[in-house]
């Protein structure tokens, strides 16, 4: 005899779309889902084939609105952006009501994730994680990579450990077109490393080759030019089952402490991700100082609740 189910309120959001509707990545929320096993957690978010699925649970910690659970159709994650933002818009559109007005605290595998809410435009913003994994990438591995994607390692201007969580590590190319030129043939050959590409556009590319020459001094705002990108972001992640990931919020964390902090970045500027796969997602990163020198790097994107109904789990 099949065991009864109970019914969850489920909302499907776009998360980092630009102007043009259903172009960002999507996740599935799955709200007041306190009780569910792991089993059935992992075995619906499998069901759902999104690159991620979320269940929203009463905090823990008393300082947090609530807990959330990351599952890939694989794995349950610590911390992912897109779904941070996701999950969010979900909670606030169920009627979730923050501690504290404009700030929403969530509680997840990496602690507690503050984000934030324009009052202006309503956009969402979670702070950049600290990383758990950072510093040199071994040549080992940026060869791996770099065979994954058939290119050499001297296209290769930097490379280092993001981790914020999904396993990230992060190279620089020389330009947004040598990242939207790389093909995902061989990228399942790259097994046990996530990774990212990044590259700048032109209005970006003098700063960054300043920087590789030691200056970082300049790394002044910039405006973010009603959308228009500074780099283009591809995500690469063998570890799961799929190839690409279509918009990456820890990613472009992780890429956005590494470029403003090492001035290869301006305080202020606009990514692109999603390019190769149809889509047109915007992320919107920024510090609270230019080095990231006791501050915070926000990651932001707006986000837009496209399915709202019922599930039976």
């Amino acid at each position: 005899m099949a065991s009864r189910s109970r019914q969850f309120i489920i909302m499907q959001v776009d998360v980092f779309p630009s102007s043009t509707p259903l172009s960002g990545n999507p996740v599935a929320v799955v709200l007041d889902s306190e009780g569910l096993s792991d089993e059935t957690m992992q075995k619906f978010a499998s069901w759902t084939n999104l690159s991620e699925t979320t269940f929203i649970e009463p905090p823990n910690d008393p300082r947090a609105d609530y807990k959330l659970r990351i599952f890939t159709m694989a794995r349950e994650l610590p911390f992912a952006g897109h779904p941070t933002l996701g999950s969010c818009r979900a909670w606030l559109e169920d009627g979730g009501k923050p501690k504290k007005e404009g700030e929403i605290i969530q509680e997840c595998g990496v602690g507690l994730v503050t984000i934030k809410s324009d009052p202006s435009s309503g956009r969402l913003s979670f702070a950049a994680p600290d990383f758990i994994q950072e510093g040199d990438v071994s040549p080992e591995d940026l060869k791996h990579m770099c065979d994954a994607m058939d290119i050499s390692t001297s296209e290769v201007l930097k490379c280092r450990w993001i981790d914020n969580g999904p396993g990230w590590a992060g190279l620089i190319l020389k330009s947004a077109e040598d990242v939207l030129a790389i093909k995902t043939d061989g990228i399942n050959q790259g097994k046990g490393i996530n990774w990212g590409v990044v590259g700048p556009y032109p209005k970006a590319q003098d700063q960054v080759q300043r920087a590789l020459r030691g200056d970082i001094s300049h790394s002044q705002l910039a405006d973010e030019d009603n959308g228009t990108p500074h780099f283009e972001l591809r995500a690469f992640v063998p570890n799961e089952s799929f190839i690409e990931d279509p918009v990456t919020g820890s990613l472009n964390a992780g890429v956005g402490k590494w470029l403003i902090s090492g001035g290869f970045a301006p305080q202020t500027y606009v990514a692109s991700q999603g390019t190769c796969l149809g889509r047109e997602g915007r992320v919107y990163v920024t510090a609270d100082k230019a080095l990231v020198q006791d501050g915070d790097v926000w990651i932001g994107g707006e986000t837009r609740v496209c399915i709202a109904g019922m599930v039976a789990l």
